[in-house]
Protein backbone atom coordinates (compact mmCIF):
# COMPACT_ATOMS: atom_id res chain seq x y z
CA UNK A 1 0.00 0.00 0.00
CA UNK A 2 1.65 3.22 -1.10
CA UNK A 3 2.19 6.33 1.18
CA UNK A 4 -0.25 8.49 0.16
CA UNK A 5 -2.99 5.79 -0.09
CA UNK A 6 -2.00 4.46 3.60
CA UNK A 7 -2.74 7.76 4.43
CA UNK A 8 -5.83 8.62 3.24
CA UNK A 9 -6.33 5.10 5.15
CA UNK A 10 -5.67 6.57 8.54
CA UNK A 11 -7.78 9.55 7.78
CA UNK A 12 -10.96 7.71 7.54
CA UNK A 13 -10.04 5.17 9.82
CA UNK A 14 -9.60 8.18 12.29
CA UNK A 15 -13.48 10.02 10.38
CA UNK A 16 -14.97 6.93 9.40
CA UNK A 17 -16.09 6.20 13.06
CA UNK A 18 -18.80 3.52 14.65
CA UNK A 19 -22.12 5.36 15.67
CA UNK A 20 -20.75 5.21 19.05
CA UNK A 21 -17.62 7.33 17.79
CA UNK A 22 -20.05 9.48 15.96
CA UNK A 23 -21.46 10.55 19.07
CA UNK A 24 -17.75 12.16 19.94
CA UNK A 25 -17.98 14.01 16.62
CA UNK A 26 -21.18 15.58 17.26
CA UNK A 27 -19.84 17.71 19.83
CA UNK A 28 -16.75 18.81 18.06
CA UNK A 29 -15.01 19.65 14.99
CA UNK A 30 -13.31 16.85 13.21
CA UNK A 31 -10.18 16.97 10.49
CA UNK A 32 -11.32 15.83 7.85
CA UNK A 33 -11.94 17.70 4.51
CA UNK A 34 -15.41 17.79 5.00
CA UNK A 35 -15.86 20.17 7.30
CA UNK A 36 -17.25 20.31 11.00
CA UNK A 37 -19.91 18.78 12.21
CA UNK A 38 -23.89 20.21 12.46
CA UNK A 39 -24.47 20.01 16.48
CA UNK A 40 -27.88 20.11 16.49
CA UNK A 41 -27.78 16.54 16.38
CA UNK A 42 -26.11 15.95 19.20
CA UNK A 43 -26.18 13.43 21.50
CA UNK A 44 -29.35 13.82 23.87
CA UNK A 45 -28.32 14.22 27.54
CA UNK A 46 -28.64 11.72 30.26
CA UNK A 47 -32.11 11.70 31.10
CA UNK A 48 -32.98 11.20 35.31
CA UNK A 49 -32.85 7.77 36.09
CA UNK A 50 -36.26 7.84 37.10
CA UNK A 51 -37.84 7.70 33.61
CA UNK A 52 -39.08 4.80 33.01
CA UNK A 53 -38.24 2.76 29.36
CA UNK A 54 -41.68 0.99 28.66
CA UNK A 55 -44.24 2.33 26.14
CA UNK A 56 -47.34 0.94 26.84
CA UNK A 57 -48.21 -2.33 25.09
CA UNK A 58 -51.65 -1.06 24.66
CA UNK A 59 -50.98 1.52 22.84
CA UNK A 60 -52.20 0.69 19.26
CA UNK A 61 -50.76 -1.16 16.88
CA UNK A 62 -49.65 -1.01 13.17
CA UNK A 63 -50.48 -3.28 10.26
CA UNK A 64 -48.88 -4.57 7.53
CA UNK A 65 -45.64 -5.49 8.38
CA UNK A 66 -44.79 -8.94 9.29
CA UNK A 67 -45.16 -10.08 12.76
CA UNK A 68 -42.11 -12.66 12.20
CA UNK A 69 -39.57 -11.65 14.54
CA UNK A 70 -37.19 -12.59 11.89
CA UNK A 71 -38.78 -11.91 8.87
CA UNK A 72 -37.57 -12.93 5.20
CA UNK A 73 -38.11 -9.09 4.05
CA UNK A 74 -35.73 -6.64 4.12
CA UNK A 75 -34.55 -4.45 7.69
CA UNK A 76 -35.19 -1.01 7.40
CA UNK A 77 -34.28 0.79 10.60
CA UNK A 78 -33.66 3.79 12.91
CA UNK A 79 -30.20 3.65 15.23
CA UNK A 80 -31.53 3.98 18.81
CA UNK A 81 -29.44 5.21 21.53
CA UNK A 82 -28.75 4.42 25.03
CA UNK A 83 -30.84 7.19 26.50
CA UNK A 84 -33.24 7.57 23.81
CA UNK A 85 -34.33 3.91 24.70
CA UNK A 86 -34.37 4.84 28.52
CA UNK A 87 -36.96 7.49 27.45
CA UNK A 88 -40.87 6.60 27.12
CA UNK A 89 -41.31 9.86 25.38
CA UNK A 90 -38.76 9.00 22.88
CA UNK A 91 -39.75 5.74 22.34
CA UNK A 92 -43.13 6.49 21.84
CA UNK A 93 -41.93 8.94 19.05
CA UNK A 94 -39.63 6.48 17.58
CA UNK A 95 -42.31 3.83 17.34
CA UNK A 96 -44.96 6.05 16.23
CA UNK A 97 -42.43 7.09 13.20
CA UNK A 98 -41.87 3.24 12.15
CA UNK A 99 -45.92 3.00 12.59
CA UNK A 100 -46.44 5.87 10.15
CA UNK A 101 -43.64 4.73 7.41
CA UNK A 102 -41.74 1.91 5.77
CA UNK A 103 -39.18 1.40 9.06
CA UNK A 104 -40.00 -2.25 10.37
CA UNK A 105 -36.73 -2.57 13.17
CA UNK A 106 -34.67 -0.28 15.51
CA UNK A 107 -31.34 -0.81 16.32
CA UNK A 108 -30.82 -0.32 20.15
CA UNK A 109 -28.03 0.12 21.83
CA UNK A 110 -27.83 -2.60 24.81
CA UNK A 111 -24.02 -2.66 25.39
CA UNK A 112 -22.38 0.82 24.60
CA UNK A 113 -19.33 1.96 26.01
CA UNK A 114 -21.22 3.09 29.12
CA UNK A 115 -22.08 -0.78 29.52
CA UNK A 116 -24.62 -2.63 30.01
CA UNK A 117 -27.76 -0.97 29.25
CA UNK A 118 -30.62 -3.66 31.04
CA UNK A 119 -30.17 -5.11 34.20
CA UNK A 120 -28.52 -8.73 33.45
CA UNK A 121 -29.09 -11.93 35.58
CA UNK A 122 -25.71 -13.10 35.26
CA UNK A 123 -23.28 -11.96 38.57
CA UNK A 124 -20.34 -12.48 36.13
CA UNK A 125 -21.65 -9.87 33.48
CA UNK A 126 -23.11 -7.37 36.41
CA UNK A 127 -19.60 -6.80 37.06
CA UNK A 128 -18.82 -5.39 33.66
CA UNK A 129 -22.36 -3.69 33.75
CA UNK A 130 -20.94 -0.28 34.73
CA UNK A 131 -22.94 2.66 36.51
CA UNK A 132 -24.82 4.41 33.76
CA UNK A 133 -29.03 4.33 33.46
CA UNK A 134 -29.97 1.59 32.08
CA UNK A 135 -34.02 0.50 30.78
CA UNK A 136 -35.67 -0.71 33.60
CA UNK A 137 -38.64 -2.83 31.47
CA UNK A 138 -36.77 -4.70 28.65
CA UNK A 139 -39.19 -6.66 28.68
CA UNK A 140 -42.18 -4.60 28.52
CA UNK A 141 -40.42 -2.51 25.43
CA UNK A 142 -39.17 -5.71 23.63
CA UNK A 143 -43.22 -6.80 23.92
CA UNK A 144 -44.60 -3.28 22.50
CA UNK A 145 -42.42 -3.25 19.40
CA UNK A 146 -43.38 -6.64 18.72
CA UNK A 147 -46.96 -5.68 19.27
CA UNK A 148 -46.30 -3.13 16.54
CA UNK A 149 -44.44 -5.59 14.45
CA UNK A 150 -41.06 -3.59 15.06
CA UNK A 151 -37.83 -5.81 14.78
CA UNK A 152 -35.74 -5.17 18.27
CA UNK A 153 -32.31 -5.19 17.25
CA UNK A 154 -29.51 -5.48 19.97
CA UNK A 155 -26.35 -3.31 19.15
CA UNK A 156 -23.22 -4.52 21.42
CA UNK A 157 -20.04 -2.71 21.51
CA UNK A 158 -17.54 -5.74 21.65
CA UNK A 159 -14.06 -4.43 21.61
CA UNK A 160 -13.81 -0.84 22.93
CA UNK A 161 -15.04 -1.46 26.13
CA UNK A 162 -12.99 0.72 29.16
CA UNK A 163 -15.80 -0.73 31.82
CA UNK A 164 -14.84 -3.97 31.35
CA UNK A 165 -11.08 -3.46 30.96
CA UNK A 166 -11.28 -1.33 34.25
CA UNK A 167 -12.55 -4.47 35.87
CA UNK A 168 -10.67 -7.08 34.21
CA UNK A 169 -7.12 -5.34 33.27
CA UNK A 170 -6.05 -8.27 32.44
CA UNK A 171 -8.08 -8.61 29.16
CA UNK A 172 -6.52 -5.62 27.90
CA UNK A 173 -3.70 -4.68 24.71
CA UNK A 174 -0.82 -4.26 26.27
CA UNK A 175 2.49 -2.17 25.84
CA UNK A 176 6.15 -3.73 25.42
CA UNK A 177 6.66 -3.39 28.95
CA UNK A 178 3.25 -5.23 29.77
CA UNK A 179 1.56 -2.18 31.05
CA UNK A 180 -1.77 -1.26 29.25
CA UNK A 181 -2.23 0.44 25.93
CA UNK A 182 -4.29 3.43 25.43
CA UNK A 183 -5.39 5.20 22.51
CA UNK A 184 -5.16 8.86 22.02
CA UNK A 185 -7.74 9.82 24.81
CA UNK A 186 -6.46 7.71 27.21
CA UNK A 187 -9.10 5.05 27.17
CA UNK A 188 -7.89 1.65 27.43
CA UNK A 189 -9.02 -1.45 24.97
CA UNK A 190 -9.82 -5.32 25.74
CA UNK A 191 -7.52 -7.25 23.42
CA UNK A 192 -9.83 -9.14 20.92
CA UNK A 193 -7.34 -12.21 21.14
CA UNK A 194 -8.89 -12.93 24.58
CA UNK A 195 -11.00 -15.76 24.59
CA UNK A 196 -12.98 -15.07 28.16
CA UNK A 197 -13.63 -11.79 26.22
CA UNK A 198 -15.71 -13.45 23.24
CA UNK A 199 -17.76 -15.81 25.94
CA UNK A 200 -18.42 -12.43 27.44
CA UNK A 201 -19.61 -10.60 24.38
CA UNK A 202 -21.68 -13.88 22.94
CA UNK A 203 -22.91 -14.42 26.71
CA UNK A 204 -24.30 -10.68 26.82
CA UNK A 205 -26.01 -11.58 23.04
CA UNK A 206 -27.03 -14.41 24.21
CA UNK A 207 -29.21 -13.29 27.12
CA UNK A 208 -30.37 -10.59 24.92
CA UNK A 209 -31.82 -12.91 22.67
CA UNK A 210 -33.50 -14.99 25.46
CA UNK A 211 -35.19 -11.50 26.72
CA UNK A 212 -36.73 -11.21 23.58
CA UNK A 213 -34.54 -9.27 20.70
CA UNK A 214 -35.04 -10.49 17.62
CA UNK A 215 -31.90 -9.93 15.84
CA UNK A 216 -27.87 -8.64 17.53
CA UNK A 217 -25.64 -6.42 16.00
CA UNK A 218 -22.12 -6.10 17.05
CA UNK A 219 -20.16 -2.90 16.98
CA UNK A 220 -16.50 -2.18 17.57
CA UNK A 221 -15.58 -5.26 15.78
CA UNK A 222 -11.53 -4.22 15.07
CA UNK A 223 -8.64 -3.38 16.87
CA UNK A 224 -7.35 0.28 17.74
CA UNK A 225 -5.35 2.32 15.35
CA UNK A 226 -2.11 1.55 15.57
CA UNK A 227 -0.88 5.53 15.57
CA UNK A 228 2.83 5.84 15.09
CA UNK A 229 2.68 8.35 17.52
CA UNK A 230 1.46 5.68 20.24
CA UNK A 231 3.54 2.79 21.60
CA UNK A 232 3.23 -0.20 19.63
CA UNK A 233 0.29 -2.63 20.75
CA UNK A 234 0.76 -6.07 22.09
CA UNK A 235 -1.46 -8.85 22.04
CA UNK A 236 -0.99 -11.70 24.32
CA UNK A 237 -2.15 -14.89 23.37
CA UNK A 238 -2.39 -13.87 19.78
CA UNK A 239 -0.58 -16.93 19.08
CA UNK A 240 0.68 -15.74 15.11
CA UNK A 241 -2.96 -15.39 14.44
CA UNK A 242 -3.26 -12.12 12.22
CA UNK A 243 -5.98 -9.65 13.21
CA UNK A 244 -8.45 -10.67 10.05
CA UNK A 245 -8.26 -13.77 11.60
CA UNK A 246 -8.97 -13.02 15.12
CA UNK A 247 -11.79 -10.87 13.78
CA UNK A 248 -13.17 -14.09 11.77
CA UNK A 249 -13.03 -16.45 14.35
CA UNK A 250 -14.81 -14.42 17.14
CA UNK A 251 -17.96 -13.33 14.28
CA UNK A 252 -17.88 -17.69 13.34
CA UNK A 253 -18.28 -18.38 16.61
CA UNK A 254 -21.17 -15.91 17.65
CA UNK A 255 -22.60 -16.36 14.29
CA UNK A 256 -22.73 -20.31 15.37
CA UNK A 257 -24.04 -19.42 18.71
CA UNK A 258 -26.37 -17.25 17.90
CA UNK A 259 -28.09 -19.11 15.01
CA UNK A 260 -28.96 -21.66 17.53
CA UNK A 261 -31.03 -19.77 19.08
CA UNK A 262 -32.57 -18.74 15.96
CA UNK A 263 -31.76 -14.88 15.14
CA UNK A 264 -29.09 -13.08 12.63
CA UNK A 265 -26.00 -12.40 13.75
CA UNK A 266 -24.54 -9.18 12.28
CA UNK A 267 -21.95 -6.65 12.33
CA UNK A 268 -20.86 -2.74 11.52
CA UNK A 269 -17.73 -2.70 9.72
CA UNK A 270 -16.41 0.77 8.02
CA UNK A 271 -17.49 1.46 4.72
CA UNK A 272 -13.60 1.38 3.38
CA UNK A 273 -13.97 -2.30 3.44
CA UNK A 274 -16.06 -2.66 0.90
CA UNK A 275 -14.13 -1.10 -2.09
CA UNK A 276 -10.71 -1.96 -0.30
CA UNK A 277 -8.45 -5.02 -1.64
CA UNK A 278 -6.37 -5.76 1.40
CA UNK A 279 -7.36 -5.88 5.38
CA UNK A 280 -7.19 -2.10 6.87
CA UNK A 281 -5.25 -1.42 10.04
CA UNK A 282 -8.11 -2.28 12.09
CA UNK A 283 -8.00 -5.81 10.98
CA UNK A 284 -11.47 -5.62 9.04
CA UNK A 285 -10.82 -7.64 5.17
CA UNK A 286 -14.09 -8.23 3.28
CA UNK A 287 -12.82 -11.93 2.67
CA UNK A 288 -12.74 -12.56 6.01
CA UNK A 289 -15.70 -10.86 7.69
CA UNK A 290 -18.15 -11.65 5.43
CA UNK A 291 -18.41 -14.97 5.67
CA UNK A 292 -19.03 -15.44 8.88
CA UNK A 293 -22.05 -12.96 9.41
CA UNK A 294 -25.80 -13.41 8.83
CA UNK A 295 -25.70 -10.02 7.78
CA UNK A 296 -22.69 -7.16 6.93
CA UNK A 297 -23.15 -3.91 7.56
CA UNK A 298 -20.51 -1.40 5.91
CA UNK A 299 -20.87 2.45 7.34
CA UNK A 300 -20.84 4.25 3.85
CA UNK A 301 -21.30 7.62 4.85
CA UNK A 302 -20.30 9.79 2.46
CA UNK A 303 -19.35 12.63 4.39
CA UNK A 304 -16.57 9.86 5.46
CA UNK A 305 -15.11 9.73 2.31
CA UNK A 306 -11.77 11.77 1.09
CA UNK A 307 -12.08 13.88 -1.71
CA UNK A 308 -11.46 12.10 -4.70
CA UNK A 309 -11.98 8.42 -3.33
CA UNK A 310 -13.74 6.22 -5.69
CA UNK A 311 -13.06 8.98 -8.15
CA UNK A 312 -15.75 10.87 -6.20
CA UNK A 313 -14.43 14.47 -6.49
CA UNK A 314 -16.90 15.54 -3.40
CA UNK A 315 -18.41 12.71 -1.51
CA UNK A 316 -20.19 14.50 0.66
CA UNK A 317 -21.77 16.04 -2.30
CA UNK A 318 -22.33 12.69 -4.00
CA UNK A 319 -24.04 10.53 -2.00
CA UNK A 320 -25.66 8.61 -4.41
CA UNK A 321 -22.24 7.27 -5.72
CA UNK A 322 -20.81 6.68 -2.96
CA UNK A 323 -23.28 4.58 -2.03
CA UNK A 324 -23.78 2.59 -4.86
CA UNK A 325 -20.49 2.15 -5.93
CA UNK A 326 -19.49 0.80 -2.16
CA UNK A 327 -22.35 -1.66 -2.05
CA UNK A 328 -22.13 -2.39 -5.76
CA UNK A 329 -18.41 -3.48 -4.72
CA UNK A 330 -19.79 -5.49 -1.59
CA UNK A 331 -21.98 -7.51 -3.85
CA UNK A 332 -19.39 -8.51 -6.37
CA UNK A 333 -17.06 -9.71 -3.29
CA UNK A 334 -19.82 -11.76 -2.11
CA UNK A 335 -20.19 -13.39 -4.96
CA UNK A 336 -17.04 -14.13 -5.78
CA UNK A 337 -17.18 -15.72 -2.18
CA UNK A 338 -19.96 -17.76 -2.75
CA UNK A 339 -22.44 -15.45 -0.48
CA UNK A 340 -26.42 -15.53 -2.11
CA UNK A 341 -28.70 -14.40 0.43
CA UNK A 342 -30.36 -11.67 -0.80
CA UNK A 343 -30.35 -9.47 2.08
CA UNK A 344 -26.30 -10.05 3.41
CA UNK A 345 -25.79 -6.28 2.77
CA UNK A 346 -27.42 -4.17 5.01
CA UNK A 347 -25.43 -0.34 4.89
CA UNK A 348 -26.15 2.52 7.27
CA UNK A 349 -27.36 5.82 5.41
CA UNK A 350 -26.07 9.28 6.98
CA UNK A 351 -28.74 10.90 8.50
CA UNK A 352 -26.78 13.88 10.11
CA UNK A 353 -24.96 16.45 8.46
CA UNK A 354 -20.84 16.62 8.96
CA UNK A 355 -19.79 19.31 6.31
CA UNK A 356 -21.69 20.94 2.90
CA UNK A 357 -24.15 20.59 2.03
CA UNK A 358 -26.71 19.83 5.04
CA UNK A 359 -28.12 16.58 4.87
CA UNK A 360 -32.16 16.37 4.59
CA UNK A 361 -34.79 14.21 2.50
CA UNK A 362 -33.27 14.58 -1.06
CA UNK A 363 -30.08 13.21 0.27
CA UNK A 364 -31.36 10.12 2.14
CA UNK A 365 -33.38 9.30 -0.81
CA UNK A 366 -29.99 8.79 -3.22
CA UNK A 367 -28.54 7.19 -0.53
CA UNK A 368 -31.66 4.83 -0.50
CA UNK A 369 -32.04 4.82 -4.11
CA UNK A 370 -28.07 3.58 -4.12
CA UNK A 371 -28.79 0.57 -1.85
CA UNK A 372 -31.98 -0.37 -4.24
CA UNK A 373 -30.05 0.18 -7.47
CA UNK A 374 -26.51 -2.26 -6.32
CA UNK A 375 -29.49 -5.08 -5.39
CA UNK A 376 -30.42 -4.94 -2.13
CA UNK A 377 -33.35 -3.59 0.54
CA UNK A 378 -32.49 -2.70 3.58
CA UNK A 379 -30.67 -0.15 5.23
CA UNK A 380 -30.40 1.52 8.57
CA UNK A 381 -29.80 5.27 9.32
CA UNK A 382 -27.44 7.00 11.84
CA UNK A 383 -28.07 9.62 13.52
CA UNK A 384 -25.88 10.32 17.19
CA UNK A 385 -28.91 11.50 18.92
CA UNK A 386 -31.49 9.28 17.50
CA UNK A 387 -33.77 12.01 15.85
CA UNK A 388 -35.01 11.66 12.35
CA UNK A 389 -37.54 14.50 12.32
CA UNK A 390 -35.80 16.19 9.55
CA UNK A 391 -35.30 13.14 6.97
CA UNK A 392 -38.80 12.15 8.10
CA UNK A 393 -40.29 13.44 4.73
CA UNK A 394 -37.87 11.05 2.93
CA UNK A 395 -39.82 7.73 4.28
CA UNK A 396 -42.27 6.00 2.23
CA UNK A 397 -45.73 5.48 4.29
CA UNK A 398 -45.34 1.27 3.64
CA UNK A 399 -42.38 -1.03 3.16
CA UNK A 400 -42.36 -2.53 -0.55
CA UNK A 401 -39.15 -3.67 -2.14
CA UNK A 402 -37.50 -1.23 -3.93
CA UNK A 403 -34.51 -3.05 -4.74
CA UNK A 404 -33.52 -3.78 -9.04
CA UNK A 405 -33.15 -7.20 -9.44
CA UNK A 406 -29.35 -8.16 -10.32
Amino acid sequence: MSGIRRSLLALCIAAACTPSEHADQASKPVGTAAGTVDTSHAVASTPAASVSASVPASAPAASGKAADPLPSTAVRALYVNRWASQSRKRMAKLIAAADETEINALVIDMKDEFGLNYKSENADFVKNAGTATVVRDVKGLLDTLKAHDILPIARIVVFKDSVTARVHPEWTIRKADNSIWRDKKGIAWVNPYHRELWAYNIGVAEELVKLGFGEVQFDYIRFPEPYPSLPPQVFPESKGLSKPDALGAYLKEAKERLNKLGVRSTADIFGLVTTVGGPLEVGQQWEKVAPNLDVVLPMTYPSHYPHGELGVANPNAEPYAIIFKSIARARERDKKLGISEAEHIRPWLQAFTLGKPAYGPEQLEAQKKAVYDAGYDGWVLWNPGSIYDVFMPALEKTLVSRKKTM
